[in-house]
């Protein structure tokens, strides 16, 4: 057994899990960490893609009851079938242009200057939209996420669709855009972690397929130590954030998120840390 890879995995569990729904993209912290744990060959760029899904079924196990209601109710309850509608609706934009530029994101957009201003871009926009809540001039007109129509969906939809930028940050791009759109703070987060359901499996299922070959039945421990600790720190977090944005707004995020696109850059130009992949 090896302890440091167990270690690794680890470490890189609990940042998945702690980043992933907060809008500070995850993706930009794996790929910091991986690199200063020296762990982004192929085999950790699979492994970072797979405890992704432990993280969504921490999302699955907080909301397990709401999620066995609208399944049992499906059939015959109109807000179980516009819950689920309102979800299809907000998956498509992001399903349909990730499959699309899927090659080019992975090629081009991964290079430090795009996900520096990803970082910074976002920030600025979190704290003028914070701006624009506190003075009035965007009213949260939609307190829950049972009150949210076909259009509040699709707008959260093309939100997430900016996303496909690295450092962008899907939960970031979903909640801020909802919070634009006239959901309030709670509905926006909640719509945000039921979006990821299918979102997020269907991103992690399509990468582990394409990169198949690479997983060997030795990795098996190395992954599962990476699932817990993803599913434990992401229930932390789910948890932890409603009970944040109860007392707070998101702009203690939005300085975060500068301060990291500076870090991307300062870590980019020293050579500490490879943002193209």
């Amino acid at each position: 057994m090896d302890i440091a890879l167990y270690l690794k995995a680890l470490v890189l569990g609990i940042v998945e899990g702690l980043t992933e729904f907060l809008p500070i993209s995850s993706t930009g912290h794996l790929i910091i960490v991986g690199q200063l744990l020296h762990f982004n060959n192929d085999v950790g760029k699979v492994f970072e893609i797979a405890i992704q899904l432990a993280a969504i079924l921490a999302v699955c196990w907080e909301y397990r009851a709401r999620l066995i209601g609208v399944i049992a109710g499906l059939p015959r309850q109109p807000s179980a079938q516009r819950f689920v509608l309102n979800l299809i609706i907000a998956f498509i934009p992001a399903a349909v242009l990730g499959l699309i530029f899927y090659k080019s994101i992975k090629t081009v957009l991964f290079q430090p200057l795009v996900v520096a201003a990803a970082f910074i871009i976002g920030g600025l926009l979190i704290m003028w939209i914070e701006r624009r809540v506190a003075r009035g001039t965007i009213v949260a007109r939609v307190q829950e996420v049972d009150d949210m129509r076909w259009h509040d969906a699709l707008k959260v939809g093309f939100a997430q669709a900016l996303s496909l930028i690295p450092g962008t940050s899907r939960s970031g791009a979903t909640i801020i855009g909802g919070l634009y759109c006239g959901l309030s703070r709670r509905a926006a987060t909640e719509f945000s972690f039921f979006l990821a359901i299918p979102t997020m499996f269907a991103a992690t299922f399509y990468d582990v397929y394409k990169h198949r070959a690479l997983l060997h039945g030795a990795d098996v421990g190395m992954f599962a130590v990476g699932f817990v600790a993803s599913f434990v720190s992401a229930f932390f977090a789910v948890r932890g954030l409603l009970r944040y944005i109860s007392r707070h707004d998101f702009t203690a995020f939005a300085w975060y998120r500068i301060g990291f696109g500076i870090l991307v850059l300062i870590t980019a130009y020293a050579g500490w840390v490879d943002w193209t992949g």
